[in-house]
């Protein structure tokens, strides 16, 4: 294709813009998404961090819960960072909440504490390169991982990155770190993947 595949990203609230110049600097182009207009036409979606209650709330105000929902079980490639993951989990805990559902794993809201404990840490993994970190703003804890998802990194004992089908959801923010993180650079390919499909087909 002449152009780089498009990403769009929910424009809703949180830290979107971060994730926009993530992606850009992977050399994918972007679309800010506030409508079901704007999710046509995508090679890729992602769901960024923010404050998942409010997300769920303009989901709903803009009409974008069932388009959105359409979106993500069309097997387009999806990443999904911190409250993006809350929105796609099956089981949200500390409150419960509305969610997709479509990640078979259970996620406690702040699950690492507020924002005294939140920072950069180390993580462990077979697929991403020795001396990745990831950074945890109030991030969600994921507490359980159902059949048919990938556990892809850990932090301790905990998976912090998870791959389930086209969608790759984490904890941590790889959008935040000033070089292009391997995490950003694997949704990446898959979106070129997913593009060159589209273009053979």
């Amino acid at each position: 294709m002449s152009e780089a595949p498009l990403v769009g990203v929910l424009a809703l609230q949180g830290d979107f813009v971060d994730h926009e110049v993530a992606l850009q600097r992977a050399g994918l182009r972007t679309r800010q998404v506030r409508s079901p207009a704007q999710l046509d036409g995508l090679h890729g979606l992602v769901l960024p961090g923010g404050e998942s209650t409010t997300m769920l709330t303009l989901l709903g105000v803009e009409g974008l819960w069932e388009p959105l929902g359409s979106t993500l079980r069309s097997g387009l490639p999806v990443f999904a960072t911190c409250a993006g993951m809350i929105l796609l989990a099956e089981r949200v805990e500390n409150p419960s909440q509305r969610s997709y559902g479509l990640l078979p794993i259970t996620v406690v809201r702040n699950g690492y504490g507020r924002q005294f404990h939140s920072g950069t840490f180390a993580l462990e993994s077979k697929v991403l390169p020795p001396g990745t970190t990831g950074t945890f703003i109030r991030a969600p804890r994921i507490t359980a991982v159902g059949a048919g998802c990938e556990v892809l990194a850990r932090r301790g004992a905990d998976a912090v990155l998870v791959q389930c089908g086209s969608i790759l959801a984490a904890c941590f923010h790889p959008e935040l770190q000033p070089e292009l993180h391997p995490v950003v650079e694997r949704f990446a390919a898959s979106v070129r993947r997913h593009a060159g499909a589209v273009v053979r087909s």
